[in-house]
């Protein structure tokens, strides 16, 4: 029945974090496919082997600007060669093979015929009709023989590569015009609160806050392959929230809720999403800072519902929605959760003792990392020097200085 709380999986604050985000990847699936012209395919997931559509180089040329000679040539004791016209990037090899004739050439250029060396130009003295060697030559020929670099039909990228600069690079030399890519999910934010206001608008006001998420949620959006549709300011009534929410389900993959995730007399968003047919696959896990993080589906619609409190939604956003958009946009869950161990620059406190903690830290020119102090869910200004989060089991012991801890990039 729609409304109700559905048991599609354990919803129990005390749930795990390595468990919320195992039902987390069991819902994620990449949002589909499509084929895009390459000066549109920059970070995007290929869905497809690329195969090169050419040889490269399509036929032997220079590597360097100088005269291409013959080797045969050069090894028999010749000197002085002839100058027999040029050869340029893009021209046809020019005619002749006469060995005792040397052309210039620039690199990319297509190597004449009977010429398989390139004499850089300070090796040698010119005259207006012939070059002369001026010093001993170089082990490299100087020259790319016709598809040294990769043949017509071979495969050039694997599928799941991310397209960044390098491999741009690759697809286009390949001679691929479009590839077919992962969709980017759309991503819309609603941020909760009556006491906000977009930023640069506070001071205005006698007790406004500015909102400090919508952007660096969308941000982290992006960063994570997805398309940052929107986000919205919305009041504390349930009206404003269930016309919010309907606009969002009609045109995102990912309905990130900032704000009303916990149990108070304003968190509204739960109980309106319930009333709209939300299937929940978890609401509370175990961890500090963020316990009240929520996860259902609605209409095939992702919703993430995070705390207020800007620390805790970034802690959790950086948890939950960067695997989830990993997913989503072809690449794997995991890759967003790369944890790395790392040694601690000093001293840490024991760990709380009944929940997982995620504490920001910052990185020590020698490698190590140190955890910030005073650290709180609502706090912003440690935000400025966070680097990482460090993870601190449940329970776990005070640390030494040098102690390992499991980092994960912010």
């Amino acid at each position: 029945m729609l409304g109700k709380w559905r048991a599609a999986a354990p919803c129990t604050a005390k749930m795990g974090l390595r468990e919320a985000q195992t039902i987390l990847r069991s819902q994620a699936e990449p949002a589909g496919t499509e084929r895009v012209l390459l000066g549109n395919a920059g970070f995007r997931i290929l869905a497809e082997p690329l195969f090169a559509r050419i040889d490269s180089p399509r036929e032997t040329v220079a590597a360097m600007d100088g005269f291409a000679v013959s080797e045969k040539a050069v090894q028999a004791g010749c000197l002085t060669f002839a100058l027999a016209g040029a050869s340029y990037p893009g021209d046809s090899a020019p005619a002749g093979r006469d060995p005792s004739a040397a052309v210039r050439v620039t690199t990319g250029a297509p190597m004449p015929p009977g010429k398989d060396r390139v004499i850089p130009f300070e090796l040698v003295e010119e005259t207006p009709a012939t070059i002369r060697l001026a010093g001993p030559l170089p082990g490299a020929r100087h020259v790319r023989l016709k598809a040294s670099g990769f043949e017509a039909g071979q495969l050039v990228l694997p599928r799941g590569t991310l397209l960044d600069p390098a491999k741009l690079l690759v697809a286009a030399a390949s001679d691929n015009g479009d590839v077919l890519v992962h969709r980017r999910p759309g991503v819309r934010v609603i941020t909760n609160g009556s006491e906000l206001v977009g930023a640069g608008l506070a001071a205005e006001t006698g007790n406004r806050v500015p909102d400090s998420l919508s952007l660096p949620l969308l941000l982290m959006a992006r960063q994570w392959g997805a398309d940052a549709v929107g986000g919205m300011l919305c009041p504390d009534y349930a009206g404003a929230i269930r016309k919010a929410v309907l606009a969002a389900l009609e045109d995102c993959d990912v309905l990130v809720i900032a704000g009303g995730a916990s149990n108070g007399d304003c968190d509204l968003a739960r109980p309106v999403l319930r009333a709209l047919g939300l299937v929940p696959f978890f609401a509370g896990v175990s961890i500090k800072p963020g316990k009240p993080v929520w996860y259902g589906k609605a209409g095939g619609v992702h919703v993430l519902g995070l705390p207020g409190n800007p620390a805790a939604a970034m802690t959790i956003a950086r948890l939950f929605l960067a695997p989830l958009l990993s997913t989503l946009s072809g690449r794997p869950f995991a890759a967003a959760l790369d944890w790395q161990e790392k040694p601690l620059g000093a001293a840490a406190e024991a760990a709380d003792p009944m929940r997982d903690m995620a504490l920001f830290g910052h990185r020590g020119p020698d490698g190590t990392v140190t955890i910030l102090p005073r650290q709180s869910a609502s706090a912003q200004l440690p935000l400025a020097k966070a680097e990482l989060l460090v993870l601190r089991p449940a329970g776990g012991p005070a640390l030494p200085t040098g102690a390992p801890v499991p980092v994960l990039d912010l």
